[in-house]
């Protein structure tokens, strides 16, 4: 469905962005508040990130993963950016923090429904990952350290951050196409 949406979008159908927009900002502005720290910036990133779609849809491509990834990517890297730019630096929090605050309330049950299953599918893929793969992607992707910083900060190798955090990905695919497919 957000394929098709996105294919929509590619063709300037303003209704496929609010459609797309209704779908998955909750969980998109969950994950930027918890980067930023900051609900007004989280806001002005989010309209960002559907800025972002509305100009670049056209370079999505399934290859390289979900509708829902891509737009995961492009938020966490707007976040990213706007805490570079003002000069702060990541903030690490408990995984339970992470998962607590990607939890926010959604407006309609059948959202709330799809969010919850969406959320226990990730934790549960997480669960799979050996702790030091969990631990690095959870820097990596909630707390935006890159492969570099994490490797000075956890005292690794790059070599080891790279490959640790490349397993556990592919761990999480596997992990998260079997739930789709059952």
């Amino acid at each position: 469905m957000d394929e098709a949406l996105l294919l929509r979008i590619v063709d300037r159908d303003s209704r496929a962005l609010a459609e797309l927009y209704d779908r998955h900002a909750n969980l998109l502005f969950a994950l930027m508040v918890r980067i930023l720290r900051d609900r007004a910036e989280a806001e002005d990133a989010l309209q960002d990130v559907f800025l972002r779609v509305w100009q670049r849809a056209d370079t999505y491509n399934p290859v390289f993963g979900t509708p829902m990834a891509w737009l995961v990517r492009i938020a966490r890297n707007r976040a990213i950016d706007r805490l570079r730019r003002a000069g702060a630096s990541p903030i690490a929090e408990t995984a339970g923090e992470v998962e607590r605050d990607l939890a926010a309330p959604m407006p309609a049950p059948d959202e709330a429904a799809m969010a919850g299953q969406q959320q226990k599918a990730i934790a549960g893929a997480m669960s799979q990952l050996q702790p030091d793969e969990r631990r690095l992607i959870e820097c990596a992707f909630f707390e935006g350290y890159t492969q570099t910083e994490l490797a000075a900060k956890f005292a690794l190798p790059l070599g080891t951050v790279k490959t640790r955090i490349r397993r556990g990905m592919q761990t999480l695919r596997v992990q998260l196409q079997q739930i789709h497919q059952s």
